[in-house]
């Protein structure tokens, strides 16, 4: 049967699991999972070895209108296209909004139309004959990076995705921050601007709306990637325009690093591809707006895994909350 998920925070175990002919664990030495990283625009999954080592993978598009039953069938389809053979028993989904505390259910995800009380669970173990579990994006992000990327080795973490949406994960004391109710970390909807741009979740001003994709749109009417190609030309306006966007970004990183005080603030999702040049105007806010001993030892780095964090994450939370199949 199913064990359901009933805590407020979740160890992150860098472990891979060990074969039989080294322990008496009832985890097969072969165990295969599945991860699969729900995006606003693409569905991106991978088929992992316990281990973490890509064996497989596959995207496709996120169906337009992205509602709940129409991506079903598109996950539906896409595992059983990217393992046939059924040899991963485990699915885990990363989803752009919270999880019940059971990770059966997707309580709400703001940027995909009717997805309210979503038991997506529910609906995809019968029709694939694996089991599921449910994670919030970010936090599955930042689950990768712990495991096998740039927050390996690290206590406390905050991870940043910046693409489609601003998302992101917590880790304190080497565990995974979910909250009250599985809800936490929505970094990307904290406030910056009381009189900014509305937010879907009811918010103005929030750090989504000045870091997303949507929001660099409000700075440059060029696409990121030609936006970024310009400024590695060294293109001026290009470089002002990412100046402005880091500004923006040390100024919503202010309040989180207060709160959290980590040893490492992680940037990922899309937009990372362009750090090298937001991330140093984005240091020089958090040092112009955060004391000293709020920051000591702090460090601001682009993740490791790119847009593969997520997929990676979403397995290993598989593997470690649904065991042996």
């Amino acid at each position: 049967e199913f064990r359901r998920v009933l805590f407020r925070s979740e160890a992150i175990s860098t472990q891979a699991i060990p074969s039989q002919a080294n322990s008496s664990a009832a985890t097969p030495p072969m165990t295969q999972l599945i991860g699969i990283d729900l995006g606003g625009t693409a569905i991106k999954l991978g088929r992992f070895d316990a281990a973490g080592q890509l064996l497989a993978e596959l995207q496709v598009p996120t169906p337009q209108p992205a509602m709940p039953g129409a991506v079903a069938v598109a996950i539906s389809a896409a595992v059983q296209q990217l393992d046939p053979d059924r040899l991963a028993p485990l699915v885990g989904i990363g989803l752009p909004g919270p999880m019940d505390a059971a990770a059966r259910v997707a309580r709400v995800c703001i940027n995909l139309p009717g997805w309210q009380q979503v038991p997506l669970a529910d609906w995809l173990e019968p029709e694939l004959n694996r089991r599921v579990t449910l994670v919030n994006d970010g936090n599955a992000a930042l689950v990768g990076e712990a495991w096998l990327g740039a927050a390996r080795g690290f206590n406390d973490v905050l991870l940043l995705t910046l693409g489609t949406g601003v998302g992101g994960g917590v880790m304190i004391g080497g565990q995974l921050f979910t909250g009250h109710g599985g809800a936490a970390a929505e970094p990307g909807l904290i406030g910056v601007d009381p009189e900014g741009p509305p937010c879907n979740s009811g918010n103005r001003g929030s750090l989504e709306q000045f870091c997303s994709i949507a929001g660099l749109g409000r700075l440059s009417p060029l696409d990121p990637a030609e936006l970024c190609c310009r400024a590695d030309a060294g293109d001026a306006e290009a470089l002002a325009v990412w100046t402005r966007y880091g500004r923006w970004l040390g100024i919503g990183l202010t309040s989180l690093v207060y709160v959290l005080t980590p040893e490492l603030v992680l940037i990922g999702g899309g937009l990372s591809a362009a750090s090298h040049h937001f991330l140093p105007s984005a240091q020089a806010e958090l040092e112009l707006r955060v004391q000293a001993e709020s920051r000591t030892g702090l460090q601001l780095r682009r993740a490791a895994l790119g847009n593969g964090a997520g997929r990676l994450g979403a397995a290993k939370l598989a593997l470690d909350r649904l065991g042996a199949p």
